[in-house]
């Protein structure tokens, strides 16, 4: 038997690696896909965002006894829904979305202070806890990540074309506002998703490495959308591999090579993007 065949077969004989395996591989599909339309837009500081925002919620849900996903849920999508309601208020307005987002772990910290014993689960929400993943919990991102991804699908068209050519999509009758609502929102679920695996610190890692890495290397949508699922399912699955072997924690291996894909691309000679312009229907 080889090398290799041993390191698999000895994985895989935990019930919790096979749970952590699958929940990993739906969330880094959902954050690479998503994640690439986010880069496209410019707006992965607003995904850094909601991802703090989320921390309240969920921090407040378990301070009136609900499940902390709910509330993630809950408070990404508000502010998501809100943020793209505002998008052209705040756009290029990063001092905005920082002061938000701290309030938002200000927040956060509150409710803890409130609710100490709640503090080990935050822990697991700052920083992942895919490990204790269990079947309900997979069911749960199943569920979300197919949610996600059909609504992401539902507007690929416009959106693609708004992002691409926002003056023309307008022109167009393309409604702006309304396509990045319906973004935001879409991507306030692949954080809540993203989240459960590397933690709402760590969301960069797969919502932000692999698409930025894949938009270096490739030039069409459907190619660069291949590329960036591809590096996402790769860098979480290696890096449940390096933790179980290495005892490091998971999020913090999946963060070192979601970094070093990204620099071993952007030391490549960068792919040049033809013009593309999406037909708005």
């Amino acid at each position: 038997m080889s090398m290799a065949t041993t390191i698999i077969t000895d994985m895989f004989a935990y019930d919790f690696m096979i749970n952590a395996f699958t929940a990993a591989g739906i969330a880094a599909v959902v954050s690479g896909i998503v994640g690439y339309f986010l880069v496209m837009r410019g707006q992965t500081f607003a995904g850094h965002a909601l991802s703090h925002i989320g921390f309240a919620g969920a921090t407040g849900a378990g301070l009136i006894g609900l499940a902390p996903l709910w509330g993630l849920i809950a408070f990404t999508l508000a502010a998501g829904v809100i943020m793209g309601a505002l998008s052209e208020r705040i756009s290029n307005r990063d001092v905005a979305i920082g002061v938000v987002l701290a309030l938002a772990l200000g927040f956060g910290l509150l409710f803890l202070h409130y609710h100490t014993s709640f503090a080990t689960q935050a822990t697991a929400l700052l920083f992942g806890n895919v490990l204790a993943v269990d079947h309900a919990m997979i069911a749960t991102l199943a569920l979300l990540g197919a949610i996600t991804l059909a609504g992401l699908a539902f507007i690929m068209r416009p959106l693609v074309f708004s992002s691409l050519q926002p003056e023309l999509a307008e022109a167009k009758g393309v409604p702006l506002r309304a396509v990045s609502v319906a973004f935001l929102a879409i991507v306030a679920l692949a954080v809540s998703v993203c989240a459960q695996i590397v933690g709402v610190l760590l969301v960069f890692t797969l919502m932000v490495g692999p698409p930025a890495a894949a938009q270096r290397v490739t030039t069409g949508l459907w190619s660069g959308l291949f590329v960036s699922a591809g590096l996402a399912i790769g860098e979480a699955w290696l890096g449940l591999t390096m933790a179980f072997y290495t005892d490091w924690p998971v999020s913090f291996c999946i963060a070192c090579l979601s970094a070093l894909a990204y620099f071993v691309c952007i030391a490549l000679p960068k792919q040049t993007r033809p013009a593309q312009v999406a037909p708005a229907s």
